[in-house]
């Protein structure tokens, strides 16, 4: 930043025109130094974490852009709110009428339109109204920026899908089920969600970045997370009343909400949602855990080589 130094004051006293005498003062601030502490890279790295994660929830933006989201995980925390409700209601029950782990699975709808929603927000505008430069021009590099952007929408997807798993644990308390097999699910409930969260996020700003189109990017994201559902288990269902039941796993790693499906019954002891209950083995399973970690890492790259090439 350049030096600003204090400046002085003179008057100059100027004849004009016919004879006048007009007085004008001249005041000569200058540049002075900055003296304050000088908080660094790692300081706007936590700042634009901060404000991205806000921004998502439409905290510090206009009532307006708070509408969608908070709708959004009011209707995932409502859900879960109705679970709890019929679980302590109904005599005899002993565990909740939705595992942990399948709880995003039926609502997968909600988080793709939040994601669809919120990913455009985080990244288009910077793409469309050319700020990109502005945060460069600070100590904070690209992949400061990506990691930064990339951890916000992760985290608060995780909080869009972790907050209805917090209720559905203290339902369970409530009702008195089984401490232990219901923190056994409940924490492998949470390990699904984050790795659903990661996937997402990256897919979702992945699309979003390739146009400064908002609009554009809502409709990228919504193809990608939940068009792709849809012709998955369409394609399974065929499958599986054709007599191909062997087809139904390996038709799963082509839709990402059916990739966390996967992982999950393979790893996490959960219960499939493809048709006839019938998830990947342990084989297939390892390919499921490639494909998402191979998703999660070309998305980070292509986010990185997009951002080379703005603001140039």
């Amino acid at each position: 930043m350049p030096r600003r130094r204090r400046g002085t004051v003179r008057d100059e006293h100027r004849d004009r025109g016919h004879g006048g005498a007009e007085s004008s003062r001249i005041h000569n601030i200058g540049y002075r130094s900055y003296d304050g502490p000088r908080l660094g890279r790692a300081y706007a790295r936590r700042s634009l974490f901060s404000q991205s994660l806000r921004g998502s929830f439409g905290l510090g933006r206009s009532a307006k852009s708070k509408v969608l989201p908070m709708l959004l995980c009011g209707v995932m925390c409502l859900v879960a709110l109705i679970l709890v409700a019929v679980a302590i209601a109904t005599p005899g029950m002993t565990k909740l009428p939705v595992e942990y782990t399948a709880f995003a699975i039926y609502l997968q709808a909600v988080i793709g339109l939040f994601i669809a929603a919120q990913a455009p927000q985080s990244v288009s505008r910077d793409l469309r109204f050319k700020s990109i430069p502005l945060y460069f021009s600070r100590p904070i590099e690209r992949g400061d920026y990506v990691v930064a952007k990339f951890a916000a929408m992760a985290s608060a997807l995780f909080i869009l899908t972790a907050t209805p798993l917090v209720i559905l644990y203290a339902g369970s308390l409530l009702a008195k089920f089984d401490l232990g097999a219901q923190t056994r699910e409940f924490g492998q409930g949470l390990v699904s969600v984050a790795l659903l969260s990661v996937l997402f996020a990256g897919l979702g700003l992945v699309m979003a970045a390739l146009t400064p189109r908002r609009g554009f990017g809502v409709a990228a994201v919504i193809a990608v997370l939940t068009i792709s559902y849809g012709a998955v288990s369409t394609l399974q269902a065929i499958a599986w009343e054709t007599g191909s039941s062997g087809a139904v796993p390996w038709l799963g790693l082509f839709s990402p909400i059916t990739l966390i499906d996967g992982v999950q019954t393979a790893f996490l002891g959960a219960t499939s949602s493809f048709p006839g209950g019938e998830g990947p083995g342990a084989g297939a399973g390892v390919a499921y855990l490639i494909v998402v970690l191979a998703l999660v890492a070309g998305s980070y790259a292509v986010l990185m080589r997009r951002y080379r090439k703005v603001g140039l």
